[in-house]
C-alpha cells in the first residue's frame, strides 16, 4: 500500500468516525486545518463560519479544488445523529490527498482549495460567494461519489448534470368543525388532496424532466370526530434545467391559487433548500477527462453523468457565469445509495480521486498560464 493510500485511509477514518451537521463542523475543520498545516501549507478559516481554504503555489490562484464538510441528521440503527451518508468525509479525504499532491509539484501558478460547510443545507456555496474566495478562480473543479447504478467501479466521470431542486413548506387554513357538521367547516385534508391531484396536472414540454410532488402531510390530532382546520405540508421540486423549474414554479402558483379559490382556504408556503441546476462548461470537463485518462487510463473514464441529485456547487457558475466548472464523478461503488443511513463504499478509490483532481488542477494552471498576457 502506497504512503499516500495509507495516509488517506486514516484520514478517512477520523473523518467518517467525527461528522458534524451544517454550519456546525467546528471539530472537523480544525482537523483540516491542523492536517494541512501538518504538510506546511497555510489554511484560512473563513470569517465567521466554519470551513477554510488553502493555497498552493506562487501568485494569484486561478484554479481551485471544492470539496464539502458537513454531515447529514438522520435515524441509524433506531438513533438520529450525524452521519456521513453522502460521501463528504471521502470528499474531504481526497482535498487532503490532493493538497498533499500539489505541495510537492511544481506548480507554475496557484491552486485554491476549499472545504465548503453545509452543502446539504444548499446555502454553502452561496456563503463562499459571499465570503468573495471564489473571485479570482477561472476553473473550479467539484468531486462526489457515485452510486454502482451510475458508475462501475474504477471507472470515472468528467461531468456530473445534477438538476435543480427546491423545498417548499407550507401552511393550509380552512376552518374547524365538528365532524356531524361539515357543512360548518373547511376541511384542510381534503384541500391537501386537491392540491396533490392540481400538482399531477401540472405539465411541461415533453424530453424535459421535472416533478412536483408532495413529502409531508399533517393535519389534525387524536379525534376523529373534528374537521381539521389546518394542515402543514412539505414539497419536493425536481427539474433537470433552471428553466424547467420556472416553468414548474409558475404551475405550482397556479395550483395553490385554484385550490385556496374553490375550497376557500388559505395557502402559505416558503421556498427552504433551493438548488440550481448544473451548467457544465465543456473546456473544464475536457481537462478533467484528460486527468482521468493520465491518472487510470482511457478504459476507466466513464461518460458524462445526468443526476436528478441537486448540488450547492452549481451556484458557483450559475452566480459567476465565467467561471469554468465540473465535477468529478467518482465510480467507487457506492451502495445501498447516497443518503441510506447504512451508506458504504470502496474507500481505496479515494487515492485515485485525489490524483484525478491534483491533475487536473495542474492542467488547468497550464491552461491558465498559456492564455496569459
Amino acid at each position: 500500500m502506497s504512503k499516500l493510500k495509507t495516509t488517506l485511509a486514516h484520514h478517512f477514518d477520523h473523518l467518517h468516525a467525527h461528522p458534524e451537521v451544517s454550519w456546525e463542523e467546528h471539530e472537523t475543520t480544525n482537523y483540516l486545518v491542523q492536517e494541512l498545516e501538518a504538510l506546511g501549507l497555510s489554511p484560512k478559516r473563513f470569517k465567521d463560519m466554519t470551513g477554510l481554504y488553502v493555497d498552493i503555489g506562487k501568485g494569484t490562484p486561478r484554479v481551485g479544488i471544492r470539496t464539502d464538510i458537513d454531515a447529514l441528521w438522520q435515524e441509524v440503527e433506531g438513533e438520529f445523529k450525524a452521519n456521513h451518508s453522502c460521501g463528504h468525509d471521502g470528499h474531504m479525504t481526497m482535498g487532503l490527498g490532493a493538497a498533499a499532491l500539489l505541495s510537492e509539484a511544481n506548480l507554475t501558478g496557484a491552486v485554491r482549495i476549499l472545504f465548503q460547510p453545509a452543502e446539504e443545507k444548499g446555502n454553502g456555496a452561496l456563503a463562499l460567494l459571499d465570503q468573495g474566495v471564489i473571485d479570482p478562480l477561472q476553473y473550479l473543479f467539484g468531486v462526489h461519489v457515485r452510486p454502482l447504478i451510475e458508475l462501475p467501479e474504477g471507472v470515472h466521470s468528467p461531468a456530473l448534470h445534477h438538476g435543480a431542486a427546491r423545498m417548499i413548506r407550507g401552511t393550509i387554513t380552512g376552518i374547524e368543525a365538528h365532524g356531524a357538521r361539515p357543512e360548518q367547516g373547511i376541511n384542510a385534508i381534503e384541500a391537501a388532496a386537491a392540491l396533490i391531484d392540481a400538482l399531477k396536472r401540472i405539465w411541461i414540454q415533453p424530453g424535459r424532466s421535472g416533478s412536483i410532488k408532495m413529502t409531508h402531510l399533517q393535519a389534525g390530532g387524536t379525534a376523529a370526530n373534528i374537521i381539521p382546520g389546518k394542515a402543514t405540508f412539505s414539497l419536493d421540486c425536481r427539474a433537470q434545467e433552471n428553466d424547467t423549474m420556472d416553468l414548474l414554479i409558475e404551475g405550482l402558483e397556479l395550483a395553490i391559487a385554484s385550490v385556496e379559490t374553490f375550497y376557500k382556504v388559505s395557502i402559505e408556503y416558503h421556498e427552504g433548500a433551493k438548488i440550481v441546476a448544473a451548467q457544465v462548461n465543456k473546456e473544464a470537463a475536457s481537462l478533467l477527462q484528460d486527468a482521468i485518462i493520465e491518472t487510470v487510463g482511457e478504459s476507466h473514464c466513464g461518460p458524462e453523468i445526468i443526476s436528478p441529485g441537486g448540488e450547492d456547487f452549481h451556484y458557483f457558475s450559475f452566480h459567476k457565469p465565467e467561471l469554468k466548472t465540473t465535477m468529478l464523478g467518482l465510480g467507487c461503488g457506492v451502495t445501498p445509495g447516497l443518503h441510506h443511513p447504512e451508506m458504504t463504499f470502496n474507500t481505496t478509490y479515494l487515492e485515485q480521486g485525489a490524483r484525478i483532481l491534483a491533475s487536473a488542477a495542474k492542467l488547468a494552471v497550464e491552461r491558465c498560464e498559456e492564455g496569459s498576457p
